[in-house]
């Protein structure tokens, strides 16, 4: 599964929605509805997301943060090392030979540290106020 597809499975369930229903409102198969929602498909296009955003009535901050959530949610991922540094290399595949079997844990350890801004602090590690 995808993050888009988690996030739209969520937002059918949360308006009590069949696929059946929600494929036919974005005018695609549920086949192709039951693919995005399981990861079985690449990441949707803008337009596609837009109608989902116009079906759902889901407008302004929720819209973007489904089209950023899109953006990261292709299953098959490539990673273009070529002028970064051999580290850069072996952490790209050494992710990609242990993926499937790290532990869930480690995922979101991982995750949310990637999900910092870069040149922000890491929540935790603000100074402490001297007396």
């Amino acid at each position: 599964m995808t993050p888009f597809g988690k996030r739209l499975r969520e937002l059918r369930d949360e308006r009590g929605l069949s696929a059946k229903d929600m494929a036919a409102g974005l005018g695609v198969s549920p086949a192709y509805l039951s693919a995005l929602e399981h990861g079985r498909r690449g990441k949707p296009n803008k337009r596609f997301v837009h109608r989902v955003c116009q079906y759902l009535g889901i407008i302004w901050d929720e819209a973007e943060a489904l089209q950023r959530i899109a953006e990261l949610s292709h299953p098959r991922v490539v990673v273009e090392t070529a002028g970064l540094t051999p580290e850069a290399t072996e952490l790209a595949n050494r992710l990609a030979d242990r993926i499937a079997t790290l532990p869930d844990d480690v995922v979101a350890r991982w995750l949310a540290e990637l999900r910092v801004e870069p040149g922000a602090r890491p929540v935790g590690t603000e100074p402490k106020p001297t007396e």
